[in-house]
């Protein structure tokens, strides 16, 4: 024992320490009943006597599985996908698998190609806000693999989903601030190919019915795209900016401060999702609380039960609220 100890344990020396056969030790190590008990015992307790790990990847071929959740994200920049990611693989480690996670850097036609990929190397695919068109999707979805959608509903897809309320998010911020008197606000516009974004258009629409009055001026989904786009919105002369997301009204509001723009007693700025940093600006953001952590550990449920082939696939929609702090007041 002390010589085995000195490398690392092999499934031999636990057969040849028990008294038992390779194949004995490899059905007990993977549950199978038909090891006499008083077989089996001697085989556990000469594992946990040996300190014998089993190796996880050898396990997962012989069983026909990897042991890996595969995730597709659309930008791993983005501090939205990092929660959902913290709270999945929280999940996938209580089940003893591994994430792997590809990054399509927001171009919706390197998603098929980057999902193909985790299909063949994963037990299950969680795709997040995926980009890909329609028909992309859909193949995918034939290819009979587990697979879960969060942050876009395809109907007729026949995959699971879980999405969130981004539409309701959307009229909260325009009934905010139409109550608190604006009339004319600017949009900063989301990725073309976001169903997110699509949603909030609509509710943009539909705010209408409030007395707002929106220009949209397309952007993009970065603190970067925020703070470039800044001095074009000053040019509409609106009282109000709402972003696409936090990240956009950030660099919005960076660049509002250089250019000597008093937020919020010369214009309004409003962002969506409520990541960590919209609290610590200055000043705090208004915003929409996306709970991402459950939108992750909704999406490893779900892609746990495919998985398993149980469940029939379904539509799970997640809650968002309403945050207001000091980044909104009455127009001047």
């Amino acid at each position: 024992m002390t010589t085995s100890r000195r490398r690392r344990t092999t499934i031999g020396d636990v057969a040849r320490a028990s008294g038992a056969s390779i194949s004995t030790v490899s059905r007990v190590l993977n549950g199978v009943a038909t090891v006499d008990p008083t077989l089996a015992e001697r085989v556990r307790r000469t594992i946990a006597e040996l300190g014998y790990r089993p190796n996880a990847a050898a396990q997962g071929l012989a069983r026909g599985r990897s042991g890996t959740i595969g995730v597709l994200v659309p930008d791993l920049a983005n501090p939205y996908f990092h929660d959902m990611l913290k709270a999945l693989s929280v999940l996938a480690r209580t089940n003893g698998q591994r994430v792997l996670v590809m990054d399509s850097v927001e171009d919706p036609y390197e998603e098929r190609e980057l999902a193909e990929d985790l299909v063949r190397h994963s037990d299950g695919v969680l795709l997040c806000s995926p980009r890909m068109p329609h028909s992309d999707l859909d193949a995918l979805a034939r290819r009979g693999h587990p697979m879960v959608v969060a942050n876009r509903v395809v109907p007729g897809l026949g995959l699971h989903t879980i999405t969130v309320d981004f539409y309701g998010g959307m009229l909260a911020v325009c009934a905010h601030l139409a109550g608190l008197g604006h009339r004319e606000v600017v949009y900063l516009s989301g990725p073309e190919s976001s169903w997110a974004n699509t949603e909030r258009l609509r509710a943009l629409e539909a705010a209408e019915e409030f007395g707002l009055s929106f220009s949209t001026i397309p952007c993009g989904s970065t603190a970067e795209s925020g703070y470039e786009t800044a001095p074009t919105v000053l040019g509409l002369g609106a009282s109000a900016v709402v972003s696409y997301n936090d990240f956009v009204a950030l660099g919005a509001l960076a660049r509002f401060t250089d250019l000597g723009v008093r937020v919020p007693e010369e214009i309004s700025v409003t962002g969506f999702d409520d990541i960590a940093m919209a609290r610590y600006a200055s000043p705090g953001l208004t915003t929409v609380a996306v709970p991402r952590d459950l939108l992750g550990r909704l999406s490893g449920e779900a892609l746990a039960r495919q998985m398993q082939g149980s469940g029939e696939p379904e539509t799970e929609a997640v809650a968002v609220e309403l945050q207001v702090r000091g980044s909104t007041a009455p127009p001047a």
